[in-house]
């Protein structure tokens, strides 16, 4: 059962601090970059304006997203979250559609399920049999779940929006709120495609997520973005 140095647990809480909806906000993904002018390309780093039109431009244009992904977490003091390192790296697959909908599959080294429709919130952890279920509304807010799935327009709004060098494919983001589950997000970009998120969290744990296999735009059954608990499962409402 449950207990606080299980790997799982501390797994489900930094997925739903990230996510929130987790992912209102899973990617700032795969479209296109906007064409940039030479004399913004020449600057050091863009303005906090240019970076959000930018950014919003990329969210704006994925209106659906899968991925393969390999998540790391570390401690502040450098370890791997107090877990062993056998257990401090998550891998698995991600899908999202817009709004406000995504399921995130972690697989290895065990399994377990983050799933939204945009009303509720699915967690669900197949070797302790149990599924949380939990208000999305109320998981969104200030959160990089934001980013993924959520609402473009209300990016700005909700964060201070960088991008430290003009010529580099990279956004940090700052939640404007207090009181947030962490302090800075950063995205990196190839080809127009998200390759790495980085999560510093409030509580000085750095959370890498890499990204392969993404595809932008695909058709998604909405059936993925449905969870019901299997027979004999224990539910827990919060």
């Amino acid at each position: 059962m449950q207990n606080s140095v299980n790997p799982k647990n501390k797994t489900t809480k930094m997925m739903k601090n990230m996510m929130g909806t987790a992912l209102s906000g899973a990617l700032i993904f795969g479209m296109p970059m906007m064409a940039v002018s030479q004399a913004a390309q020449a600057a050091t780093a863009a303005d906090n304006l240019t970076a959000a039109k930018r950014l919003n431009a990329l969210l704006a244009n994925t209106k659906s997203m899968t991925a393969n992904f390999t998540q790391t977490t570390k401690g502040a003091n450098g370890g791997k979250s107090g877990l062993s390192a056998k257990n401090g790296t998550f891998s698995g697959n991600m899908s999202l559609q817009r709004p406000n909908k995504f399921r995130w599959n972690i697989t290895s080294p065990f399994e377990q399920q983050i799933v939204t429709d945009g009303s509720a919130m699915w967690v669900y952890d197949k070797d302790l049999q149990q599924a949380t279920r939990q208000n999305a509304d109320q998981q969104l807010g200030n959160t990089p779940a934001l980013l993924l799935s959520g609402d473009p327009s209300k990016i700005a709004s909700n964060f201070k929006i960088t991008q430290p060098d003009a010529k580099k494919n990279y956004y940090v983001l700052y939640p404007k709120a207090s009181g947030s589950n962490f302090n800075s997000l950063a995205v990196s970009f190839n080809g127009g495609k998200p390759i790495m998120m980085v999560l510093n969290d409030s509580l000085g744990q750095v959370t890498s997520i890499k990204f392969s296999n993404v595809k932008v735009n695909p058709s998604i059954n909405s059936s993925q973005f449905k969870f019901t608990p299997p027979k004999g499962v224990d539910i827990i409402n919060q």
